[in-house]
């Protein structure tokens, strides 16, 4: 048989339409004070501050937080509805240390952006 012929393996068709496909569905934590794991500390930089205006706030989040994790701490904490979520990773940068050693690395950080619709606000204090 030619790798390439031009009969039809319906054998292996028919197989195919029989597969059913089961997609995974990630939900949100529920576990109490989770929230508080997820959204570690709100960012505050100048940048930060200056875009708090327009109504995106930022966050330090961990590291395997996910878009709707992270929208489902904020529903919880700040009892607000995200319309829209960015995530930056920041990679680790290299100081130098005022040791025998050298050099050293800072941690990576991962922080979000939280779009909110007009008319909500957070309040931090």
């Amino acid at each position: 048989m030619a790798l390439f012929g031009t009969t039809k393996n319906t054998k292996a068709k028919a197989k195919k339409d029989k597969v059913v496909l089961k997609h995974r569905v990630r939900t949100a934590p529920n576990k109490e004070g989770m929230a508080h794991e997820i959204i570690r500390a709100p960012w505050f930089s100048e940048k930060a501050l200056i875009v708090t205006e327009k109504g995106i706030y930022t966050f330090d989040v961990s590291p395997r937080a996910t878009k709707a994790f992270i929208a489902s701490a904020i529903k919880e904490i700040y009892k607000v509805e995200p319309r829209k979520i960015r995530i930056v990773n920041l990679p680790g940068k290299p100081k130098t240390m005022r040791t025998k050693r050298g050099t050293g690395t800072r941690a990576a950080r991962r922080k979000a952006y939280v779009y909110l619709n007009k008319g909500d606000s957070i309040q931090f204090g």
